[in-house]
């Protein structure tokens, strides 16, 4: 079964995309301390109400981001392919326009083409546009730059030029941080850093300098979660960071083209209906047969040895938000340490920002053992992305120190629980070009470790094969 590219636009218009795709990846008074999270269990919060049904449709047709590359310019350079995928409830100029991108007028009349959230938080998936499940195949390697350069000797007019000008200058002030080295990798958290850097919290007025220390140019790869669980979490992300309202957290993507509270106020107005939306997601049904009796064994296994932390499952359903501890998942600390660890600055500009009036940054040394709906859709594992299956997820011996997917349409693995993929004997070094080694994930670097949640090492072969069936019911 293939898996289509991450941004399956054809021809000229696919680096437009993933141009556009970036400015996304990523959306008063100080607070008196930081607050690090203990492990444990994260309390919930009250969600402010919201429309399901508004939500899709400004989900599908509005833009979070606010700027972008005028539509003439676009349509230039790319020849304005047709859409790929069908999508009920795209309206007007966006049903012309692959789901990755929107539509948006700005203020001064121009016609933009802007980034959305579908361009990381949907994916194909059996000849079909899932949404809400989070595109692991996308490719943040190339220099965005080059791309907005490229676009912008298509811009004619003081106002379209005005336009493509301010777009261009948010995305190479933030370059640096957009940028992976590897397919599926995704740079949001690194990206979100930086633009905070560029903003004053209090008024969100841009600055072309930045006002505080940028992140580290070591951007750490991140692992795309799916949007169906979001109604369970507590927490918006890995490290158990997000909590209250979790509105606030959602639309720090606009802070790429925001420029006043009273923007963000706007945009977090229509946003509670798409958070109300995303809520109604439900993950999709494994496609393929299941043994019954076999998966009955595996959830036998699944409520004696994984409910604890991953929660139950049908009859009974509880999930228990819990931050595990690093020395007790063992999973590759650096993403839960940056978070912590000289990131008082970017904690306290959350906090006293318009994003954290309702919401609360709280990052912990740990992670969420995530719920697992749709878990077999999910692949690769952890966050990641560093084991491929769920196979090796429960079998450290089956996970590969280098590995690769060939291309980004693998056939899917109905005995492992994931995308097929190759084990190298070595690293990128075995390459010689760098679209080549941009394929192979090392999890000998630095935030791309494989190690830890070696829970399934206690279980017996026929225990993993059973937990394995059971997990595709879910």
């Amino acid at each position: 079964m293939p898996f289509p590219a991450a941004a399956p636009v054809a021809g000229p218009a696919s680096w437009l995309a993933a141009a556009l795709a970036l400015a996304l990846t990523g959306c008063g008074e100080q607070p008196p301390e930081v607050v690090i999270a203990e492990p444990g269990e994260i309390p919930p919060a009250e969600q402010r109400p919201g429309d399901p049904q508004a939500g899709r449709k400004a989900l599908l047709n509005r833009a979070v981001v606010t700027c972008g590359l005028p539509y003439s310019a676009y349509a230039a350079s790319t020849g304005a392919p047709a859409p790929e995928y069908d999508l009920p409830g795209r309206e007007d100029r966006n049903t012309e326009l692959p789901y990755q991108l929107t539509a948006h007028t700005a203020d001064s009349g121009v016609e933009l083409v802007t980034s959305n959230c579908l361009g990381c938080h949907a994916a194909p998936l059996n000849g079909e546009l899932v949404i809400g499940l989070g595109n692991e195949f996308l490719d943040f390697t190339r220099d965005p730059v080059m791309a907005v350069e490229a676009a912008g000797a298509y811009v004619e007019g003081e106002a379209e030029a005005a336009a493509w000008q301010d777009w261009a200058d948010r995305l190479a002030a933030i370059a640096p941080w957009t940028m992976t080295d590897t397919v599926g990798a995704n740079p949001a958290q690194a990206l979100t850093l930086a633009l905070m850097a560029h903003r004053d919290p209090e008024t969100l007025a841009w600055s072309d300098e930045p006002l505080m220390e940028p992140p580290p140019e070591d951007v750490l790869p991140v692992s795309v979660p799916p949007w169906w669980n979001v109604d369970k979490k507590h927490a918006m992300f890995y490290n158990g960071q997000g909590r209250g309202d979790h509105v606030g957290t959602m639309i720090l993507a606009s802070t790429t083209c925001t420029d006043s509270v009273a923007e963000a106020r706007e945009i977090d107005r229509w946003f509670t209906d798409v958070a109300a939306y995303l809520a109604t997601l439900e993950a999709p049904d494994y496609p393929w047969p299941i043994d019954q009796a076999l998966a009955a064994d595996g959830e036998r296994v699944f409520n004696r040895e994984c409910k604890e932390c991953h929660g139950r499952y049908g009859r009974g359903e509880h999930y228990p938000n819990k931050l595990v501890g690093l020395d007790e998942v063992g999973t590759d600390p650096a993403m839960a340490e940056a978070a912590v660890d000289d990131a008082e600055d970017y904690i306290r500009w959350f906090e006293s920002s318009f994003y954290g009036r309702h919401s609360d940054a709280v990052p912990g040394r740990g992670y969420v053992a995530p719920p697992l709906d749709g878990v077999w859709a999910t692949a690769p594992y952890l966050h990641n992305g560093a084991v491929p299956t769920i196979a090796g997820l429960l079998d450290t011996e089956k996970r590969p120190t280098y590995w690769r997917h060939d291309g980004a349409d693998p056939d899917y693995d109905q005995a492992a629980l994931g995308w097929q993929y190759r084990e190298l004997e070595q690293g990128r070094e075995q390459f010689a070009s760098l679209e080549a080694q941009k394929w192979v994930y090392d999890t000998t670097r630095r935030g791309y470790g494989n190690q830890g949640h070696d829970f399934g090492d206690e279980l017996s072969r026929s225990e993993r094969t059973a937990l394995l069936e059971y997990l595709k019911t879910l």
